[in-house]
């Protein structure tokens, strides 16, 4: 059992790994040496190595969008995907238009797309957001197909619901990327909910 998130040291931080806890995976030197291996391979070099070099060039300095853009030019990245919630096509027109002004192409995939009724996943009437009216299902794995058939290089996930999400990065052959998360309550800033958790979201997420 890991509990990286209760470690009150972080000796990972430091390389001081003498009084590193029992469970600590800087423990584990055959799965250290299992995971380096698997760095140095192809793709997986190309993207650990942009990764931190972006990282460090963009540290409190540039944006999520300005680090996008400079990790996918880092990496040769010239087709790009955006997989999109028909909640957020106004944000998706605009990243599109500023990545295409970078000189990407951009093939863009609504969520919506192949306007699938929910009652092919055995949905009822009453268990729609709107009894009563068509609503198509959200369709993430039409989306990374899609992107797929482009053969983009890189993906996007612009505002994917909770579950949608997995199942584009799932079927995804690019490597894929988050922009944005979905969360209507919080305007789609979950980090919110932990913020708030001791205080107003208290009784919400404790009861």
């Amino acid at each position: 059992m890991y509990t990286c998130a209760m470690c009150k040291v972080h000796n990972c931080r430091t390389g001081q790994l003498d009084n590193a806890p029992k469970n600590c995976p800087c423990n584990d030197e055959k799965e250290k040496q299992n995971v380096k291996e698997l760095y140095l391979k192809d793709e997986n070099y190309i993207l650990a190595y942009n990764s931190a070099k972006t990282e460090a060039e963009g540290y409190c300095k540039k944006t999520r969008l300005e680090e996008t853009i400079e990790f996918a030019n880092k990496c040769n990245f010239k087709k790009l995907g955006i997989a999109f919630c028909i909640g957020l096509s106004k944000e998706a027109k605009i990243l599109c238009d500023i990545l295409k002004y970078h000189n990407f192409e951009v093939n863009s995939i609504i969520c919506k797309n192949g306007s699938i009724p929910k009652e092919f996943l055995g949905i009822k009437d009453e268990e729609k957001i709107k009894p009563g009216t068509y609503e198509p299902m959200c369709n993430p794995i039409g989306q990374a197909e899609f992107l797929n058939k482009a053969k983009t290089d890189f993906n996007i996930v612009l505002g994917l619901c909770v579950g949608h999400d997995s199942l584009f990065i799932k079927h995804c052959n690019a490597p894929v990327t988050v922009f944005a998360v979905k969360d209507r309550v919080l305007a789609h800033n979950p980090l919110g909910a932990l913020y708030l958790s001791d205080s107003y979201y208290k009784n919400v997420l404790y009861k």
